[in-house]
């Protein structure tokens, strides 16, 4: 391509013949061709720009997976603006935050959002807002009427591969959540190195995300990897629960199937999940957090498919460990994804060998630039082009990496050092388990476990004793749950991650 600017990614399907070819299916069930897709990405872009939208401006986006969202990602990059997909489920006052902090000059909400939206709008008058999905109040634009406007084609902004191209907002666990700055360079990275060399993506594949397009991982399954490969993307709005993403694994036969580890589980216990065809499915693929290898097992043995777990991370972009189609061990995150490099270090910043755990470190083309406005956090987290994870792995010394917990979620027991996922996956193995989460507690000084149990069914009065037995049987003596609370659901993030760190607050959940 002529330009490094990413929005082309709609372009090239049509110089490669695919105008026609489908692009996108709405949740309705609309079909909206590359051809279309082009189309409302070049009048999104038009009327960005005759608002006076241009390079660097910041286009804030809080929008559901309607073709709204890659029209205004794909729009904004065009003209050399910088769109921020940010996650509509967020803390109503992380709206005004992320107005200010990013200095964005234009907004772009869905109608379904406006009511809580409309008080930190109201405050801003300088921000233009523009409306998705429905009918725009006074004082605001519509992009429904944008998008049906002929406008005709604007010409791409020609960009440096290093020019700040969109950010995502990475909640954290303390404190505001981190503007992530992303190049175009590393778009086309994670499509060549993942969607291109692991998953092996192509037009003829079928992409369905039950993950939500401003979540890093989402943006990449259900909007960059398929514009680069020419493949069709699968839509699906509101909440993703279990019935509602069968139902469109039914209706639209995907072959690449992207999904987190709480909602395969979910699935798996969905009423009518042994009468879904997955005959479809080639790959399934697994973020956000570790599989479970129980979770693993059952839905290989109940589907045919097998699921890719891997980790990636918003300030990497996509996956950059990942397992391999034919080769996935259970339980581990695989190996690293071409083009990029991982190593284990101590606290003392010693490189460590195979079995040592430690801090996960990793570099590769598509590392986030730094974090905006926060110089300090973004020095901290990088040692010379290695990015400091956070994660806590050992590699083994076939080469496959295996994740131990965040460093801050690990316990310290009895002077040993105990991981969260091998006491969850162990519980999770127990036919009356459904789902577990381990934490840290201090109780009188001293470093309890504690699990908080989803069960099947009721749970009998001694089950607690009995699953406490069943992790002493697997695992080392002081890796059992010395406190066990019974729960029907956990804390979590907007993909469906669980917030430990919720779970160490008196009286949560």
């Amino acid at each position: 391509m002529s330009v490094s600017n990413a929005a082309t990614l709609v372009d090239h399907n049509l110089e490669a013949g695919r105008s026609d070819r489908v692009a996108v299916i709405t949740d309705d069930d609309q079909r909206l061709t590359f051809g279309d897709m082009f189309t409302l990405t070049n009048r999104v872009a038009y009327r960005l720009a005759d608002l006076g939208a241009g390079r660097e401006d910041r286009v804030l986006m809080i929008l559901d997976d309607t073709p709204a969202f890659p029209a205004s990602f794909l729009g904004a990059m065009r003209i050399g603006a910088v769109p921020i997909p940010t996650n509509f489920l967020a803390r109503p006052d992380d709206f005004g935050y992320f107005l200010d902090d990013s200095y964005a000059t234009v907004a772009i909400v869905d109608s379904a959002f406006l009511d809580k939206l409309e008080p930190f709008f109201r405050e801003r008058p300088e921000v233009m807002v523009v409306v998705a999905n429905g009918a725009a109040p006074d004082g605001a634009q519509s992009l429904d009427e944008w998008m049906a406007e002929d406008t005709g084609e604007v010409a791409p902004s020609v960009a440096h591969p290093e020019d700040m191209a969109f950010w995502l907002y990475s909640s954290g666990s303390t404190g505001r959540p981190k503007g992530v700055v992303h190049s175009h360079a590393d778009v086309w990275f994670t499509c060549q190195q993942y969607a291109g060399e692991v998953i092996g993506s192509t037009e003829d594949d079928v992409h369905f995300s039950t993950t939500k397009m401003f979540h890093a991982y989402g943006l990449g399954n259900n909007l960059t990897f398929p514009m680069w490969s020419g493949a069709t993307a699968v839509y699906l709005t509101g909440r993703p629960a279990p019935d509602r993403a069968l139902a469109r694994v039914v209706a639209h036969k995907p072959t690449l199937l992207f999904s987190v580890p709480t909602l395969y589980n979910l699935m798996l216990d969905a009423p009518g999940f042994s009468d879904i065809d997955f005959s479809s499915v080639r790959l399934g693929i697994s973020a956000a957090e570790p599989l479970p290898p129980e979770v693993w097992r059952r839905f290989r043995d109940a589907t045919g498919v097998e699921i890719l777990d891997g980790v990636g991370s918003t300030e990497m972009l996509h996956i950059y460990c990942s397992n391999r189609p034919g080769s996935v061990e259970p339980g581990t995150s695989g190996v690293p994804v071409p083009g990029y490099e991982l190593a284990i270090r101590g606290e003392d910043g010693r490189t460590l060998g195979p079995d040592e755990s430690g801090e996960l470190m990793v570099r590769g083309g598509s590392a986030l630039s730094y974090y905006w406005h926060q110089r300090d956090k973004t020095r901290a987290s990088f040692q010379g082009d290695w990015f400091a994870s956070g994660d806590r792995y050992h590699v083994s010394a076939g080469g496959s990496y295996t994740y131990e917990g965040r460093v801050d979620d690990m316990m310290k027991v009895g002077g040993l050092w105990v991981s969260p996922i091998e006491i969850e996956n162990r519980l999770m193995e127990h036919p009356s388990v459904s789902e577990a989460a381990v934490v840290g507690l201090d109780v009188d000084g001293l470093t309890r476990i504690k699990a908080f149990v989803i069960a099947r069914g009721e749970p009998g009065d001694g089950l607690v004793a009995e699953l406490q037995g069943w992790c002493k049987e697997a695992l080392q003596r002081h890796q059992f749950p010395h406190f066990v609370d019974f729960v029907d659901d956990f804390p979590r993030t907007a993909t469906g991650k669980i917030q430990r760190f919720m779970l160490r607050q008196p009286g949560v959940p």
